[in-house]
């Protein structure tokens, strides 16, 4: 009987191939959804359609908030679950120990994550999904796989109910006519603090010095940190359901599970499209303060309909790699895919470099029509330079510091 193997990262014949296009597309847009939040204050990119914005300006940030803004972090969050899964999966297969490796792996993206959002960008999500990735491993490792999506469901649902109920009862409380005075008070209240957040904002990234800049990004963490109670469950019930996707099989063999995937295309897709459209009528701004029902049902549809929308984005990559047709050229995002960690903090690296004051100091000169095409020139920079980085190297370079930290031991670099 032999003893337990010791635990490596994946050969690149065990890669599931779905899972590295899919995060290659994710990285587009995911750059789609974060460059208004570079080119100018970060506060300013949470807030929906920008009334002030007409034209081109207007029609790029209505279909950018509509087809990619709320839709891509849930993919990437997918893909977190998926990656933890095949970890597990391949560790119980080999009859290796998981626990601890799994927990270098976190402690090791927490430090990333907390170095890119003090030093670089403060819209880091690998700081929160480092802290979330902790309660997955102490609490689901061990969760059977027809639970799995159970949980996953709720724990998505459990943010848009809240803030539903939320809604429901400041507009309750407005009725009153002490209490509705009191409320608007506290909200304009609310109202001028986030006007002073997001003017600090300006001043330190657009023409702050990067100690400036660093101070705010601490104070933006903070802000962000004080998010978590609301968004960290959907995050966490989004890498159960990518848990789920590996360990029932479904996306490394789709064939098999051809039905659901069509559902995913032909019903999730049009119905998540459909609630984001009527979120964006509702409210398609938002203060960041203004509760009521209105807005909080605009708020909790947009939740989930960018999760469907998301669901069926991956259902149409992954139907567009079984195509004679589409295979090759979705391929071609594999390798931007495979070195995904680096390819993102190098956009944050290159947009911050020419856009903070900083560095280059376009700040709030990249008008929003023309950030679309950055985005697509910047991308397809990284998709070249990533295919001709893969051909020689087995990783990207932050991938390869990520394996080093998870398995203590330096992995080969050069193919």
């Amino acid at each position: 009987m032999t003893g337990p193997t010791i635990a490596a990262p994946l050969l690149p014949q065990e890669r599931i191939q779905a899972m590295d296009v899919l995060r290659g597309f994710a990285l587009l847009g995911i750059l789609l959804m974060n460059i208004e939040g570079m080119v100018g204050p970060l506060n300013g990119a949470l807030t929906g359609v920008d009334q002030a914005l007409t034209g081109a300006d207007r029609i790029a940030d209505t279909l950018v908030y509509l087809f990619v803004q709320g839709k891509f972090y849930p993919l990437f969050s997918l893909l977190f679950g998926m990656g933890f899964a095949v970890m597990l999966v391949r560790a119980e297969a080999a009859q290796r120990p998981f626990f601890m490796t799994y927990l270098l792996r976190v402690l090791a993206l927490m430090a990333i994550g907390l170095a890119h959002a003090l030093l670089v960008w403060s819209g880091d999500i690998l700081f929160t999904y480092s802290l979330i990735a902790v309660v997955l491993l102490l609490f689901f490792r061990r969760t059977p796989v027809s639970r799995l999506p159970k949980w996953g469901i709720a724990f998505i649902l459990l943010p848009s109910v809240l803030i539903l109920g939320l809604g429901a009862l400041v507009s309750l409380v407005q009725m009153v006519p002490g209490s509705a005075a009191q409320m608007d008070a506290s909200m304009a209240e609310q109202g001028a603090q986030m006007a002073a957040v997001l003017e600090a904002q300006r001043q330190a990234y657009g023409s702050g010095t990067f100690a400036e800049a660093t101070a705010q990004r601490l104070a933006d963490l903070k802000m962000m940190m004080g998010f978590l109670m609301f968004w960290g469950p959907q995050l966490l019930g989004l890498f159960l359901v990518g848990a789920w996707f590996v360990r029932s099989g479904v996306i490394a063999r789709p064939q098999e599970h051809e039905r659901f995937h069509r559902r995913l295309r032909v019903v999730a897709l049009p119905v998540g499209l459909a609630m984001v459209l009527v979120s964006y009528l509702l409210a398609p701004t938002s203060d960041m303060v203004t509760m009521n029902l209105r807005t909080s049902t605009a708020m909790g549809l947009f939740t989930l309909g960018g999760t469907l929308m998301a669901l069926g984005y991956l259902a149409w990559i992954v139907k567009g790699l079984q195509s004679p047709a589409l295979a090759g050229p979705l391929a071609r995002l594999a390798p931007a895919g495979q070195m995904a960690l680096t390819n993102y903090l190098l956009q944050s690296l290159i947009c911050t470099g020419i856009f903070f004051g900083y560095g280059l100091g376009y700040f709030e000169q990249l008008s929003r029509a023309w950030q679309v095409p950055f985005v697509f020139a910047l991308f397809l920079l990284q998709v070249l330079w990533s295919r001709a980085w893969m051909s020689r190297f087995r990783m990207g370079p932050m991938e390869w510091l990520w394996r080093a930290a998870t398995y203590l031991r330096l992995p080969p670099m050069r193919r």
